[in-house]
């Protein structure tokens, strides 16, 4: 059953489209993944989803309840079954806070349990992502960078969320740490039944979490697939990029780094957005921007040449 449904979202900031006609659907317990470059719109359709920044089009249906037209108590209601783990587990911790204390205010701000219910659910949360309940006296810099982004996922989890938006939870952490942390969610999404919305520009970590991906390009999804379709036969020629620079020591030979640089969405190319970088490119694409279109069951693709 559908949990979040989005149709032709479009964010822009000083009037340029970081999200651009983007629709997609997350089931209840399903991860999605939703990959693409740094600057393509990820963090910015994360952050619309849960309107931290504010959309200028489309529709945002959580749970069949429409997520623009909320205000007040029944936006604050929204936040606290859809939350979000931040990239960076240095800045999105207050470090003149407690754990304790990052972890108990959305357990006020939500209005929920007495004060020594507030406490028992915080030493749950901590258990929950395998701190020690002693963490509620300590300071953000007391801890590693990997235990950080476990107090991140705690104060997520605390206000008991359906929908956990993951926006990079593991690029600024050690390889054998992310390791931790994706195994740390995949736990959470078992045992409490979570959805999550997972980006990320690593296409590698993507594959090893969702069982669908949606590939973004300059601020549209270009190709969306199950995972495992996906990766055995990408349609797009940005998602073959994508997947050829993944370091796979199987290959004799690396493949070279996609060519070319990600326009600027103040000056989006006419036509197929990505056809300058694109090796297929004929006139059809200089001129006509392709739209997703099914090309196989579950599977969609834009672009002209899918086929």
């Amino acid at each position: 059953m559908t949990l979040l449904s989005v149709s032709d979202l479009a964010t822009s900031y000083d009037g340029v489209r970081a999200v651009d006609g983007v629709s997609l659907t997350v089931a209840r317990g399903e991860t999605v993944g939703l990959v693409g470059e740094s600057g393509c719109g990820k963090s910015s359709l994360a952050k619309s989803l849960l309107r931290l920044v504010e959309p200028q089009g489309g529709e945002i249906v959580f749970d069949g309840v429409p997520v623009r037209r909320l205000r007040g108590a029944d936006l604050q209601a929204y936040r606290r079954r859809a939350q979000m783990v931040f990239q960076d587990p240095f800045a999105s911790l207050n470090p003149r806070h407690t754990v304790g204390s990052i972890l108990e205010t959305p357990l006020k701000v939500h209005g929920l349990r007495s004060r020594g219910e507030r406490r028992a659910r915080v030493a749950r949360a901590l258990d929950q992502v395998g701190l020690p309940g002693s963490a509620v006296t300590r300071f953000p810099h007391e801890f590693s960078g990997g235990q950080r982004q476990r107090i991140g996922i705690a104060r997520a989890l605390v206000v008991e969320p359906q929908l956990v938006v993951c926006d990079e939870p593991v690029s600024a952490l050690d390889l054998s740490v992310q390791a931790q942390i994706l195994n740390l969610l995949a736990a959470m999404r078992r045992e409490l039944g979570l959805a999550y919305l997972f980006v990320s520009h690593d296409l590698s970590v993507v594959n090893h979490v969702a069982d669908r991906v949606l590939v973004m390009y300059l601020g549209r999804i270009v190709e969306s697939a199950p995972t495992e379709a996906l990766w055995a036969a990408p349609r797009h020629p940005y998602t073959r990029a994508l997947i050829a620079a993944v370091p796979d020591p199987s290959r004799k030979r690396q493949a070279p780094p996609l060519g070319g640089d990600l326009p600027s969405p103040t000056d989006v190319p006419a036509g197929c957005r990505f056809h300058p970088r694109c090796p297929l490119a004929t006139d059809l694409c200089r001129r006509d921007d392709p739209a997703l279109r099914p090309v196989a069951d579950g599977h969609a693709v834009a672009c002209h040449h899918a086929d």
